[in-house]
């Protein structure tokens, strides 16, 4: 197995995306408040690689108000095909808005209304309430190029530890820890 944690990382993807019939890309993501309340939900991964793991977001949900006041999270994947589990903590920073803009131009043209029509994790009077934005957003760009709302964009896990998990019988798992030391990482192993 290879000593980088971001080479190894890609190569148990791959192995997922080849094995499991889930989407390899679902990965739970813990944040906290400033007061240390932790709060955890799933996002789709779009990038992983030596500046770290990307996702997007609206930055005005419960988990961007929580990134902009403690930037600090955690990831878990888990993908039970191939049994193997990695966790990934570190710093948070946001992509540039080149990259937010260029990213948000791939999405789905549905999925691009819904950025702008979804006051993410607000209250919500009536379904209809949403549908009816939705619609009104359709009406306003019409056929014409969607641009990323002001309030939407993507973060980057900056990993400072890295952890893998494979699953073995009886319980006795083989742990593998990345630690950030420098430029570089310390690898160590865990008790199951």
């Amino acid at each position: 197995m290879t000593e980088d944690p971001i080479a190894r990382f890609q190569e148990e993807f791959a192995r997922a995306e080849i094995k499991e019939t889930i989407d390899v890309n679902a990965v739970a993501l813990a944040t906290c408040t400033p007061d240390g309340k932790p709060s955890v939900r799933y996002v789709l991964l779009k990038g992983a690689d030596q500046d770290g793991f990307v996702f997007y977001t609206n930055a005005e949900s419960r988990k961007g108000r929580e990134l902009a006041a403690n930037p600090h999270a955690a990831l878990a994947f888990f993908w039970p095909t191939i049994y193997v589990q990695a966790r990934v903590e570190g710093t948070i920073t946001k992509v540039s808005a080149e990259e937010s803009d260029e990213y948000f131009a791939t999405r789905a043209r549905d999925s691009q209304l819904g950025a702008w029509a979804s006051q993410q994790s607000r209250l919500l009077s009536s379904r209809e309430a949403l549908d009816h934005a939705f619609e009104d957003y359709r009406v306003r760009f019409g056929d014409g190029p969607i641009p990323r709302p002001p309030y939407w964009g993507g973060y980057c896990l900056k990993p400072t530890r890295i952890e893998f998990w494979y699953g073995k019988p009886n319980r006795l798992h083989d742990r593998h820890v990345f630690l950030r030391e420098g430029s570089g990482w310390r690898e160590e192993r865990l008790y199951p």
